[in-house]
């Protein structure tokens, strides 16, 4: 067998499977029943502790902490905490200056020592909070009004262990950060379908809900504290060996947390670097065959494109037919979730996002799981 005819049946195994595998998702993504707060009805009994974990966020963290104190969520029971994670600017003084409206602030003071501080100052932060239900999100993030009331009332109302809620980027200063945007759509909606199908793979730590006794059940980060990332996504798998059925999703838009992307390719491929090094915890071969799977495909997809342009004249139906395929299945799971963000004019990008998005994919594949990265500026694991 050539290789020509060798990589022709690889291709077409890998797109029956990649094709197969987003059409899943997109079942995942319609099982999740939309939740209007109108229809909850909802009387507050618990107490919620909302953490950030901030490192040398003067320019963002009070546009979060206005937003934080302004929800409409009942303030006994409610407790802001905001763990300084050794600013050198003036991130601290700005959290202080919040003292008189409810905001905490915990200081963490071991230097530079650890490989994992995020971790490190939620846990300090949980061990300091009140509330039964923890709220995390991030200190360059936005929400609406009915951020909380909606998110507690979904996970009271469904007696969720563990809420994953979307996050969206916006206020996009170039075409870069608009693919960054249609890009995560993708990721988050991946997250929110392996929930819908039962099988919960990733989510993401700016808009994640807990019960406070769960997170010591499980042991907190022990076992995944020697990686700087995964207190959400490595967390969740933790939870869900034992409770993916009381893992939940809130398909309401009233719960978007929003945030910005990346304004430079080098900040883009650092941050996903670092979330590819979590690959390296999974403990469910399921969501590594997954990875794998999806990873080998776009290795054959750019393969047969190589040989599609060195060989111009044989057109090689197959590479157009595999990405066109890509293309159909991609766009049929990320339509709903554009219009589920309200930015259905991001889908003009997909076939070049899609392109561009098997480049990327290929090295960060290896990349995210060799050496390391930089993270609030830190060379870190």
């Amino acid at each position: 067998m050539s290789i020509a005819t060798s990589l022709d049946v690889f291709l077409i195994v890998m797109t029956i499977v990649y094709t197969f595998l987003v059409l899943y998702m997109r079942r995942g993504w319609n099982r999740i029943p939309a939740f209007t707060p109108e229809s909850a009805g909802h009387i507050f009994k618990r107490k919620v502790s909302v953490l950030i974990a901030a490192r040398n966020e003067e320019e963002n963290i009070a546009r979060t902490l206005d937003c934080m104190v302004s929800q409409d969520f009942p303030k006994e029971y409610m407790e802001i905490i905001i763990v300084d994670d050794h600013s050198t600017d003036a991130t601290a003084d700005i959290v202080h200056a919040y003292r008189d409206r409810g905001v905490k602030l915990i200081r963490l003071q071991e230097g530079d020592t650890l490989n994992s501080y995020k971790k490190l100052a939620i846990s300090r932060a949980i061990a300091a909070a009140t509330g039964e239900i923890i709220v995390t999100t991030d200190a360059d993030c936005r929400m609406g009004v009915h951020w909380l009331s909606t998110v507690i009332a979904y996970f009271e109302r469904t007696n969720a262990m563990m809420l994953s809620s979307p996050v969206v980027y916006s206020e996009e200063k170039s075409y870069f950060e608009k693919l960054q945007t249609l890009e995560f759509l993708y990721l988050i909606g991946l997250g929110a379908a392996g929930i819908g199908n039962g099988k919960p793979t990733t989510c993401n730590g700016a808009n994640l809900a807990y019960r406070r006794d769960v997170f010591y059940a499980m042991g907190g980060f022990s076992g995944i504290d020697d990686l700087a990332s995964g207190d959400d996504e490595l967390f969740l798998h933790k939870v869900a060996e034992r409770h993916a059925d009381k893992i939940r999703f809130c398909k309401s838009t009233d719960v978007v947390v929003y945030t910005d992307a990346k304004p430079t390719l080098a900040g883009f491929i650092s941050q996903r670097r670092r979330w590819a090094s979590k690959s390296t915890k999974y403990r469910d071969k399921r969501v590594v065959l997954l990875g794998v799977s999806v990873w080998l495909f776009n290795l054959a997809l750019l393969a047969s494109a190589i040989h599609f342009f060195l060989d111009l004249p044989n057109l090689h139906v197959l590479f157009l037919v595999a990405f066109g395929l890509k293309v159909i299945a991609e766009l049929a799971f990320i339509y709903p979730l554009c219009a589920f963000a309200r930015r259905r004019t991001l889908l003009f990008s997909l076939p070049f996002l899609s392109f561009v998005h098997s480049l990327y994919l290929i090295y960060i594949g290896i990349a995210g799981n060799v050496g390391k990265y930089n993270w609030k500026d830190r060379k870190v694991n």
